[in-house]
C-alpha cells in the first residue's frame, strides 16, 4: 500500500528515531552572515524572523543583538555587533569574535538570503508543532478530567495554522508602531477606521461600527425583540456591508449566525419577510399577494448570494462555538458572529453554580472574539425584577443571573419600549418606538438611539432625523398648507404620507426615489410633492 510505505518511511527517519528537532545549522549561520554583509537583507530578515527561531541558543542570542541595533537605527556590521554583544554580555557565551567572525564565510551567497530564512522559518514552526503535540499528547494522557484536550488541540493547531504565538511578549515599541501606522491610514482614509455596519445611523455613528475582538451584549426582556434586531444587524452587514480587496473589488462580510432557540428554517423566514418587507402573517397562513410573492422571491435570490451561515444546534456551548467559527475563517472567511442567546447555553463543563457558569460563558465568549478578531453580539435576557420597579428604564444590574457580564462585554446595548406596540390606546407613532440604549462602550461614548418596531415583518427601522430633507418638507407643507388666519396648520405627517423606497436618495431639500421606482417628490418650495396619498 503506497500509504503505508510513507508511513515507514517516516517512521524509518533517523531525526525520527532518534528523536532530533528540525534543525539546519547551516542556514541560521547564513541568514546571521546576509543580515551583516548584505544591505537588503536586514529589512526583511529582522523583521520576519524572532531570536526564539533559532535552533542554536547562540545563533538566537545574536539575532537579539541585531534586533537591538536596529532598534536603535544603528547599522549591522561585525564592529557595531561585537560592541553590543559586549554590552549584553553574552559575548562568551556565543563564542566570542572567532564565531562572529565565521559568520559571514558561511554564507555560500548573500543573494539567497530568503531562501535560507524560509530554511529557518520552516525548522521553527516544525518544532513549534512538536512542542504542540506534546502539549496535547499531555492532556490527553492525563485522562482529560476537564473535557477540555480536543479544544486544546485545535487551539494549538490553529494558532500555528494562524502563524500566532500567543506565549509570547510583544515589545512595546512594535505596539506603538502598529498604532501609528493605524493612525496614519485612518488619517488618510478616515472610512479605514469604521468597522461592520449598522443599519441605524445614530447608533452607527455612536459605535462606529462593530469592530473586531468586541463583545456586544443585546439584552432586553423576552418579547422585546432581540432576535430581530440580531438579525437585522447581520443581515444588514451581509447584504449591503462591503470593503475593498487589494484589487479594488467589493468583498462582502461573512457571518454566522448560532441559534439555540429557533430553527434556521424559522430565521430564514424572518429574514425573507424582513428584507422582502412582506408580513409574517401573510407569510405563515399563505395569504400573499403576488406583489408579496415577487419580492419575496427578490429578496432570496439576494439573501442566496449572501454569506450567511447559521447553526441551529440546541445544546451548543462556547468552546463548540469557538471551534465553528474557527473552521469557517479558515474556509470561507469570518466577519461578525451573533449567538441567540446567552442563558439557554451550557458551559460544557461542571460548575458550582449558574452563575459561576455564565461567568465562565461570557469570559470565553470574550476570548474568542479575540483569538478571532471579529465582534460577536450575545443575545441576554434581563431580570424580573425590572418589572417590579417604578422606573422601567434597564440597568447593568438587571443582567441575569452573573455580574460578570457586564465585565466581559465590550458593548452593552439594551432594548427598552416605553409602551406595548399592541395596545392600541396609545397612538401607533408613539407606541411602535423603541430605544436602544447604550449602557456600556468601552471605547467610546455611551447614549439613546430611538428606532421603529415594524412588527409585521418582524424588523426595526430607522427613525428620520428631525432635521432630515423629509421633515424639512413637511414643515414646508405644513406651512404652505395653513389656511390665511388659521392659529395651527393642519397636521402634515411624512412617516404616513410620503412613500419613499428604502434606496431613496436625500439630496439638500429634495428626495429623489431611486431610479425604476417611479414617482417624483420634491421640495414645497418647487411648487410639487408627489407620492402623497
Amino acid at each position: 500500500m503506497p500509504g503505508n510505505n510513507q508511513k515507514d518511511k517516516i517512521a524509518d527517519h533517523p531525526n525520527v528515531r532518534a528523536r532530533i528537532l528540525p534543525h539546519n545549522d547551516e542556514a541560521e549561520q547564513s541568514v546571521l552572515g546576509c543580515v551583516m554583509i548584505d544591505q537588503r537583507a536586514p529589512a526583511a530578515i529582522l523583521n520576519e524572523l524572532r531570536p526564539d527561531d533559532f535552533y542554536q541558543g547562540r545563533n538566537g542570542q545574536i539575532f537579539q543583538a541585531m534586533l537591538n541595533l536596529n532598534a536603535k537605527t544603528q547599522p549591522v556590521d561585525i564592529v557595531t555587533l561585537v560592541q553590543e554583544c559586549e554590552e549584553m554580555g553574552i559575548t562568551g557565551s556565543i563564542g566570542g569574535l572567532p564565531y562572529l567572525t565565521s559568520l559571514t564565510t558561511y554564507v555560500p551567497s548573500a543573494d539567497n538570503y530568503r531562501h535560507y530564512m524560509s530554511i529557518v522559518k520552516k525548522n521553527s514552526l516544525l518544532r513549534q508543532l512538536i512542542s504542540a503535540a506534546r502539549r496535547i499528547m499531555e492532556a490527553s494522557y492525563s485522562g482529560d478530567a476537564e473535557d477540555k484536550a480536543l479544544a486544546l488541540a485545535e487551539a494549538e493547531v490553529y494558532a500555528l495554522a494562524e502563524k500566532e504565538d500567543k506565549s509570547s511578549l510583544v515589545e512595546v515599541q512594535r505596539a506603538v508602531e502598529g498604532a501609528i501606522a493605524r493612525m496614519e491610514q485612518i488619517y488618510q482614509d478616515h472610512g479605514a477606521a469604521v468597522g461592520i455596519p449598522i443599519e441605524y445611523q445614530k447608533l452607527n455613528g455612536m459605535l462606529n461600527g462593530f469592530h473586531g475582538s468586541d463583545l456586544v451584549l443585546v439584552a432586553a426582556r423576552p418579547g422585546q425583540g432581540k432576535t430581530s434586531i440580531g438579525m437585522n444587524f447581520v443581515t444588514h452587514a451581509a447584504l449591503y456591508g462591503t470593503r475593498k480587496t487589494a484589487a479594488g473589488k467589493d468583498d462582502p462580510y461573512s457571518v454566522a449566525v448560532f441559534s439555540l432557540e429557533m430553527s434556521a428554517e424559522q430565521l430564514a423566514k424572518r429574514m425573507l419577510c424582513s428584507v422582502a418587507k412582506v408580513d409574517m402573517k401573510h407569510a405563515s397562513n399563505g395569504h400573499l399577494s403576488t406583489e408579496e410573492w415577487t419580492r419575496l422571491k427578490d429578496a432570496q435570490r439576494r439573501i442566496n448570494k449572501a454569506r450567511i451561515y447559521i447553526d441551529d444546534s440546541s445544546l451548543t456551548t462556547p468552546i463548540e462555538i469557538l471551534s465553528k467559527c474557527r473552521r469557517l475563517k479558515r474556509e470561507h472567511g469570518l466577519d461578525l458572529v451573533l449567538v441567540d442567546y446567552l442563558q439557554l447555553m451550557s458551559a460544557g463543563k461542571r460548575t458550582d453554580s449558574r452563575q459561576q457558569e455564565v461567568s465562565e460563558i461570557t469570559r470565553t465568549m470574550k476570548i474568542a472574539a479575540k483569538e478571532l478578531n471579529v465582534p460577536i453580539l450575545l443575545l441576554s435576557q434581563m431580570s424580573r425584577d425590572i418589572e417590579k420597579r417604578t422606573v422601567k428604564t434597564p440597568q447593568m444590574s438587571d443582567l441575569r443571573e452573573s455580574g460578570a457580564i457586564e465585565q466581559d462585554a465590550d458593548i452593552i446595548l439594551f432594548l427598552h419600549r416605553e409602551h406595548d406596540p399592541n395596545d392600541d390606546s396609545v397612538a401607533e407613532d408613539e407606541r411602535t418606538k423603541t430605544q436602544i440604549i447604550i449602557a456600556k462602550h468601552r471605547n467610546g461614548e455611551t447614549g439613546k438611539v430611538t428606532v421603529r418596531w415594524k412588527g409585521a415583518y418582524t424588523t426595526f427601522e430607522d427613525l428620520p432625523d428631525e432635521d432630515s430633507p423629509v421633515k424639512r418638507i413637511a414643515a414646508a407643507a405644513n406651512a404652505s398648507r395653513a389656511p390665511q388666519g388659521a392659529a395651527d396648520p393642519p397636521p402634515f405627517e411624512p412617516d404616513g404620507l410620503i412613500r419613499l423606497s428604502p434606496e431613496a436618495e436625500v439630496f439638500g431639500d429634495t428626495a429623489q426615489p431611486a431610479a425604476g421606482e417611479g414617482g417624483r417628490l420634491t421640495s414645497a418650495a418647487g411648487g410639487e410633492l408627489d407620492d402623497i396619498i
